[in-house]
């Protein structure tokens, strides 16, 4: 099938599931979730992401009705309904079940699990993008993995609107991460990224950039950059799940980048041949 949901231990195309009005997702986007994809049926780093929807879940209290191995087992039984093995991998857990409260259920009722795959393979790792930049107004909790995206849907929105690939958020002069991406910069042959602390989502993508950039003997700097630094870098970088590693040619209308084409291209053929050796049939 094209694609595929699960509920709670149901599943079918996703067009046909059906949740309960009182999931807690409903009125508060109460919960955590997580996402990479698949090729040739094999889940790409699958144990960090689980590794990292746990934690979400420790952070907001969200006890996970199931174990790590059970999790990785029934995304790997769901990837395997599918037609092809190229796909979008997404979960999430919610808070649970009951009629509207701000606290927290006090039945014990166990977190709600959501699966959704659909086919779609990763985009371009080589592909040219453009980017806008917007003032970062999310709370301070960004290192979680949360449900509330409010702020990410209006700067993609944003982004749409002026024919953009993505959106990059700054808090005052200091550049955070995008709305669905981190974003990083070289200059002067360092790897500069901003350090994993409450103002970013800690990337699996962006931990294999820094791998890469160490097999090759690339300097790298976890301190955080501005947004000068990031109009004068000479390449600037976004990753996601999605997207292992793209470089960006435009911000807000002015040409950027491009001034160390040979580096990026390393990193770029690292993580992305990464990706092909791990999902090798």
């Amino acid at each position: 099938m094209e694609n595929l949901g699960y509920y709670n231990g149901k599943f079918g195309p996703c067009e046909e599931m059906t949740i309960p009005m009182n999931d807690r997702v409903c009125y508060f986007g109460d919960g955590v979730y997580d996402a990479t994809y698949s090729r040739n049926y094999k889940i790409f780093a699958l144990d960090e992401h689980v590794d990292r929807i746990f934690n979400s879940a420790r952070l907001l209290e969200i006890p996970v009705p199931m174990s790590k191995q059970e999790m990785k087992d029934l995304l790997y039984e769901m990837v395997n309904k599918m037609d092809t093995g190229e796909n979008f991998v997404y979960w999430q857990l919610t808070r649970g079940t009951g009629m509207r409260n701000h606290i927290f259920p006090q039945d014990g009722s166990k977190a709600n699990v959501w699966i959704t795959i659909k086919h779609l393979d990763i985009k371009d790792t080589y592909a040219k993008i453009k980017l806008i930049t917007m003032e970062d107004t999310r709370f301070l909790h960004c290192n979680i993995k949360t449900l509330n995206l409010l702020p990410s849907v209006i700067a993609s929105q944003r982004a749409l609107e002026a024919k953009c690939d993505e959106t990059v958020f700054h808090r005052g002069d200091r550049v955070t991460e995008c709305a669905h991406s981190n974003v990083h910069i070289i200059k002067n042959g360092v790897f500069r990224t901003a350090p994993t602390d409450n103002l970013i989502l800690p990337g699996i993508a962006r931990a294999h950039l820094i791998k890469a950039c160490k097999a090759l003997g690339i300097p790298v700097d976890e301190t955080p950059f501005t947004l000068a630094e990031l109009f004068d870098a000479d390449e600037v970088i976004v990753s996601s799940s999605g997207s292992l590693c793209l470089s960006a040619v435009e911000i807000d209308g002015k040409a950027v980048a491009g001034k160390a084409p040979e580096l990026l291209k390393k990193i770029q053929d690292y993580v992305y041949n990464e990706f092909m050796e791990q999902t090798n049939a």
